[in-house]
C-alpha cells in the first residue's frame, strides 16, 4: 500500500467522490483508509463515562484504498505513486511531477 497516514487524497469512486481529505488511520489487513470528513456515517453509541447521554454521532468510515488517489504536492490534482532508491533508501514519488512525496 502507498498510501500512508497524513496524506492528502482525493476521492475518486463512490458518493464521495470528488472530496479531499487527510488520512487519519490505515487498516492494512483489509486494505482500507480512513480520510477526514469523508464517508461519514451515523453511529449509535451508549452511555459511558465520557459520554453520559449517549445517542447518535457522526464518524468516519472506512474507504478502500483503490477508490482513493494521492494527491501531487506540486499541483494538488491525483497521481499514481512510484518508487525510487536514493542513497539507499526507498523514496515515494509523485508520477506525475516526480516530486519526492516523504520528507
Amino acid at each position: 500500500m502507498f498510501i500512508k497516514t497524513g496524506d492528502k487524497v482525493r476521492v475518486m469512486r463512490g458518493k464521495d467522490a470528488g472530496k479531499e481529505g487527510t488520512v487519519t488511520k490505515i487498516l492494512k489487513g483489509k486494505d482500507r483508509v480512513v480520510v477526514e470528513g469523508v464517508n461519514m456515517i451515523k453511529k449509535h453509541v451508549k452511555p459511558t463515562t465520557v459520554n453520559p447521554n449517549g445517542g447518535v454521532i457522526d464518524t468516519e468510515a472506512a474507504i478502500h484504498v483503490s477508490n482513493v488517489m494521492l494527491l501531487d504536492p506540486k499541483d494538488s490534482k491525483p497521481t499514481r505513486v512510484g518508487v525510487q532508491v536514493t542513497d539507499g533508501k526507498r523514496v515515494r514519488v509523485a508520477k506525475k511531477s516526480g516530486d519526492a512525496l516523504d520528507k
